[in-house]
């Protein structure tokens, strides 16, 4: 009799799960409204962060996301000041082929998105901006120590052995010739022309309007919508519903926030709760310039 009852009980009891579990696929794979999804009324989330020095990780993510059937849209958080030129550029051109898939990428603004951020986040089909955001600052820059005076008191000379005239162009032990200060500005100049070209053709704005506003400025989140630069303003919530209304997905779209591994976890604890914060790297929206001599040429698309 008693094995009876406790065959009963375990069958109601595997029942119980077996119709808990046909709910939970049912929510997964339903939307909210009850059309079929498969799974793909999902956004992902990508995070941009700190000074721009490399774009692998970032990349990486979004060429997941470009395969990924599950994945109807993206949305980047944009919180970094700038950054080099060529990571710049590689993370534009990789939500490039995102959009081009064809998915929607909306990018998210957060503090500062300005110079790197801002050319990255023009590749985007929607940019969204918070009122008080910083961005725009299209322009490059160059910053080259010249020490030679303190380095002749400390009794300190150089002997550069080269091949090549200009191999030691930036050289901080001794002034810069008129001909190297040329050489440089004229890449400069070249870098300038590539990041106007990008904002003229991704904004869909003429050349010469870009032209007139870049000069190196900042702009706040409410004047950069006036502007044309950015598209309309809002926080990450309002970034991940245009990008679920671009994707044609009804209702609230899933985020899909990015994998992150316990250290990054570890360090941002550290961070928010001691002075180490301050000594972590990409966890401050100021600039973290190299050490001397780190960079044989600093190209940085930062104000």
């Amino acid at each position: 009799m008693g094995g009876r009852r406790f065959l009963k009980a375990l069958a109601v009891t595997g029942l119980a799960f077996a119709a808990c579990f046909i709910v939970i696929l049912g929510l997964l794979v339903l939307g909210e409204r009850g059309e079929l999804t498969l799974g793909g009324g999902r956004v992902a989330l990508v995070e941009v962060q700190g000074l721009i020095v490399s774009a692998e990780q970032v990349v990486r993510e979004l060429e997941e996301h470009l395969e990924d059937p599950a994945i109807r849209a993206v949305v980047v958080r944009v919180e970094t000041p700038g950054g080099v030129v060529g990571p710049s550029q590689e993370i534009h051109d990789a939500i490039a082929r995102v959009r081009a898939k064809p998915k929607p990428v909306v990018v998210s603004m957060g503090a500062v998105a300005a110079s790197g951020g801002y050319y990255l986040a023009v590749a985007a089909n929607h940019i969204v901006a918070n009122p008080g955001t910083l961005t725009g600052s299209i322009g490059v820059l160059m910053q080259l120590a010249e020490v030679e005076g303190l380095l002749r008191k400390v009794g300190i000379h150089f002997e550069v052995i080269k091949a090549g005239r200009h191999k030691d162009v930036g050289n901080f032990a001794r002034p810069m010739t008129p001909e190297e200060r040329a050489i440089l500005q004229g890449l400069l100049d070249d870098m300038y022309d590539q990041f106007v070209t990008a904002v003229a053709t991704d904004r869909q704005l003429p050349r010469a309007t870009v032209l007139e506003l870049a000069d190196g400025r900042v702009y706040s989140g409410r004047r950069a919508k006036e502007l044309g630069l950015v598209d309309s303003l809002g926080g990450l919530e309002e970034a991940v519903r245009t990008a679920g209304r671009l994707a044609g997905i009804p209702g609230k779209p899933e985020l899909v926030r990015p994998r992150r591994p316990l250290l990054t976890d570890l360090a941002d604890w550290l961070g928010s709760r001691t002075p180490l914060g301050a000594l972590l790297p990409g966890r401050s929206p100021l600039p973290t310039w190299p050490l001397l001599g780190a960079t044989k040429l600093p190209l940085y698309l930062m104000e």
